[in-house]
């Protein structure tokens, strides 16, 4: 069944934070659904977002816990890690989940660690490299998602993923590669639709949480109407579309476009 999408939402507020800055009203979590972005390596922006859940907890939020950094197929091995008695590490849920990828997980096992403490269920909420594959080749309708997919969403994901691999990627890949991120999109939108009454929290990168192109748009009015979408993203960021946007300083990085350029093709 196609999930409508909803306009984006008009409130945004946007703050410049330094990576010791208390919690700003922008990530004072005040609907069950809080889709929390993120550019992946921000140190600074994991502290702000582990403090602004911890605050959501203190108010007697009983959230799940839903992870970009899990794939789908890990979630029954994660289930029978959550009834193991006494409760397991942080370091064995995310052995359990096959935690991988070149996440960077000290960023991520302090949220594990909340979730333990106060018995949250934690969700997978992407799927493996082998299912986007899969639709990259299938298309969208023979995995199980919704084919209907706007031509101006294809054209916005394609242009980004063209411009986040430096232009550098083979004629039609990116276009491949955007069917690949709506089916990601539309499993978090099932992981949030799921999951309603008790809330989630949503940890993912800022392009899933964009209200315009990524998981919001493929939830139903009603469900929209009880989700929160933010962005965190660094100075200099222009990208609006979220309900809400908090800024930090930037990461510091060397250009990835230098190391791709001087990869073997």
């Amino acid at each position: 069944m196609r999930l409508s999408r909803l306009p984006v939402a008009a409130f945004a507020a946007t703050f410049l934070l330094a990576a010791c800055a208390s919690v700003p009203p922008a990530l004072q979590f005040d609907r069950p659904l809080v889709l929390l972005g993120e550019v992946h390596d921000n140190a600074a922006q994991h502290k702000l977002r582990l403090q602004a859940f911890r605050e959501w907890l203190a108010t007697g939020a009983r959230p799940v816990l839903a992870m970009e950094q899990f794939d789908r197929q890990h979630q029954a091995a994660i289930d029978a890690a959550l009834r193991q008695q006494p409760a397991p590490s942080a370091d064995a849920l995310i052995a359990a989940g096959q935690g991988g990828r070149g996440w960077h997980w000290p960023h991520y096992k302090p949220f594990i660690e909340l979730a333990l403490q106060h018995g949250l269920p934690i969700v997978a909420a992407n799927v493996s490299r082998e299912d986007a594959r899969a639709v990259m080749r299938d298309g969208l309708r023979a995995q199980g998602f919704d084919p209907g997919v706007p031509a101006p969403v294809l054209s916005a994901l394609t242009a980004t993923i063209e411009a986040s691999h430096c232009g550098l990627l083979p004629a039609g890949l990116a276009a491949q590669m955007a069917l690949a991120q709506v089916a990601r999109d539309q499993f978090m939108a099932r992981v949030l639709s799921n999951n309603v009454e008790r809330g989630v929290l949503l940890l993912a990168g800022n392009g899933h949480v964009r209200t315009d192109v990524g998981a919001p748009r493929w939830l139903d009015a009603a469900t929209r109407q009880r989700s929160l979408a933010i962005g965190v993203l660094e100075a200099g960021a222009t990208t609006s579309a979220f309900d809400r946007v908090v800024h930090t300083a930037p990461q510091p990085r060397p250009d990835p476009c230098l190391a791709m350029r001087a990869a073997p093709r």
